[in-house]
């Protein structure tokens, strides 16, 4: 659709009609080629499995009196993973993290395998949660749930005060989940802000534990970034309801405990791609390219009065954006969200034995793979069947043809799913805006290309086209907008550029 044929489409505000969100979340399911429901056979699968997975066998450690925790979102019931610090030789510290088992309940080629081959991954959406799996396992029987015994994959690491992984094992273990926690509870207890949450401190040494653990993982942070991992902070928006109304959309901020989990996923994801390739078996590593916009993040910095190499250069770039976060924290979301676009999207590929992977430019990382997420992200169930082979000296149990074409088609099931729920965000957002035609807004250029110019507001967080005056504007740039339409049924939010801000 052109940018004028946009603009005679949505200068009013129109509603959403008999369709609620929930529908129109259904319906974008099926346009961007997921399934929204799960099939009979796999409903028929999930409904014959009555328990968690055999917590006994060959080679699987007994770990349960680890004071093991989880830290997730408060509402989260999928519990992929758990982590613990235990004392290493010479003073050193050990982090392990046990991550849910869910290969063993979700067999390869199964019906409930063969939906989580289609989607790759669960989608959450502002009108409700499309899971990869049946709910049935992924927040009951294959979720690492508060005072269950469950079967786990434990990736452990030692890791030196400077924040060196210097040793990691892969193995199975039996784990108990001794507190679930939540990140914004935890976050204010290590900034000092709030008490303990209830659950933390009826754990005996748990505190002192996430102390330890929070000390680990700042260490771990200012290791990768002095090699180049850049601290960017996107804004992961999130609905506000008030008696059942939407009634804002509001960034979600970074805070300590998510660091935690953060530094602790990216060492342990190291751990095991590295050990996959030691046992001569293949990966799904997890890439980012060097940047091919490099020229525009170059001009966005000399914008800002400071100088970047010619040449793509992640140290630089990661100085330059700890100099605005210091000069300028009120606009540093926006001029990060910019870069974040300029990077460019992540990426899935196979990587054999022996051969050197892309690696991950924006985190600073050469060995790099998801195994941290098996109840939401199918690339991390793919890894878990290839530990098992490693674990038992066996082949792999896919060809390179086969993660080859896994690869291709998670990178592209990742991108459809950001789109829906990024149009059902939009949907919402709509929504919300529809009662404010004619305001005007400060606003960032979030994309620039051939199919148009997108813009994202704040006050309330909101992202939309620019149908008029877009000419000249690239991403990174200030503008001021006024809002000019919006659309609930497909998610259409339209600006008119009003002035260009310096």
């Amino acid at each position: 659709m052109s940018a004028i044929q946009s603009t005679q489409a949505t200068t009013a505000s129109r509603p959403a009609g008999k369709f609620s969100l929930q529908s129109l979340a259904h319906a974008a399911m099926l346009q961007h080629a997921m399934l929204p429901d799960f099939s009979p056979a796999a409903l028929a699968e999930a409904s014959q499995i009555d328990h968690a997975a055999p917590v006994a066998g060959p080679q699987i450690r007994d770990m349960r009196n680890l004071p093991w925790a989880s830290i997730d979102n408060d509402d989260s019931l999928d519990l992929d993973q758990l982590s613990v610090s235990v004392p290493a030789a010479e003073g050193g510290v050990k982090i392990l993290v046990a991550i849910a088992d869910v290969d063993t309940l979700v067999g390869k080629d199964s019906a409930i395998d063969a939906h989580a081959a289609c989607n790759t991954t669960s989608v959450y959406t502002v009108a409700g949660i499309f899971p990869m799996l049946p709910e049935r396992l992924s927040t009951n029987l294959t979720s690492l749930g508060e005072d269950q015994e469950r079967l786990a994959i434990v990736v452990e690491m030692a890791i030196s005060a400077e924040g060196s992984v210097t040793s990691g094992d892969v193995y199975r273990a039996i784990v108990l989940n001794r507190a679930k926690l939540a990140y914004n509870a935890v976050a204010a207890w290590l900034e000092g802000t709030a008490p303990a949450p209830a659950k933390l401190a009826a754990v005996p040494d748990l505190g002192q534990q996430l102390r330890t653990q929070d000390t680990v993982a700042q260490a771990l942070k200012r290791a990768r970034h002095a090699n180049g991992a850049l601290d960017l902070e996107t804004p992961d928006v999130q609905p506000l309801y008030q008696d059942g109304v939407l009634a804002d959309m509001l960034p979600a901020k970074k805070n300590r405990a998510r660091e935690l989990i953060e530094e602790f996923m990216v060492a342990a994801n190291g751990v095991t791609a590295r050990f996959l390739d030691h046992r001569g078996l293949p990966s799904l590593r997890r890439v980012l390219p060097v940047p091919r916009r490099w020229d525009r993040i170059v001009a966005l910095a000399a914008g800002l009065g400071q100088p970047l190499p010619a040449v793509p250069d992640a140290a630089a770039l990661d100085a330059f954006l700890a100099a605005r976060r210091q000069a300028d924290p009120q606009n540093y979301t926006d001029l990060s969200l910019a870069v974040v676009k300029l990077l460019g999207a992540g990426e899935y590929a196979l990587c054999v034995p022996g051969q050197k992977s892309i690696g991950h430019f924006g985190l600073a990382v050469k060995d790099y793979m998801h195994t941290t997420a098996p109840n939401r992200r199918f690339p991390d169930l793919i890894a878990q069947r290839l530990l098992k082979a490693a674990f038992a000296s066996q082949p792999s149990p896919y060809t390179s043809e086969e993660l080859t074409a896994i690869a291709r088609h998670c990178t592209e099931q990742e991108a459809n799913a950001a789109k829906v729920e990024r149009q059902i965000r939009k949907s919402a957002t709509a929504q919300l805006m529809a009662s404010r035609l004619g305001a005007h807004f400060s606003a960032v250029v979030t994309g620039a290309s051939e199919k148009g110019v997108w813009v994202r507001t704040s006050g309330p967080t909101a992202e939309g086209r620019v149908v008029r005056g877009f000419a000249g504007l690239d991403v990174g740039d200030r503008v001021r907008v006024e809002l000019v339409g919006t659309d609930i049924t497909r998610g259409f939010i339209d600006f008119a550029s009003v002035e260009k801000q310096s």
